[in-house]
């Protein structure tokens, strides 16, 4: 590190460059959250269209009930 005590207009400027970074960072950060909102939102409408599509499509076709099968009955031996 440069240890040489720097004049107030250094600090400044340092201070206006390390502002400009952290806001343009901001920035980019905002706009990612903001594209993955999108996707989330576009990939939740195709998801609950599918599921929509789905159902009805059980309503008309509704499956064939299950026959259960019948118990076998044991008969214990009697001695």
């Amino acid at each position: 590190m440069d240890e040489e005590p720097k004049s107030a207009a250094e600090m400044k400027e340092i201070r206006l460059k390390r502002k400009r970074t952290q806001e343009v960072e901001g920035i980019k950060a905002m706009a990612e959250i903001a594209a993955a909102d999108i996707a989330i939102r576009k990939r939740t409408e195709k998801l609950r269209a599918l599921r929509l599509a789905k159902e009805a499509a059980d309503l008309q076709n509704p499956p064939e009930p299950k026959t259960k099968a019948k118990a076998k009955v044991k008969a214990k031996a009697v001695k």
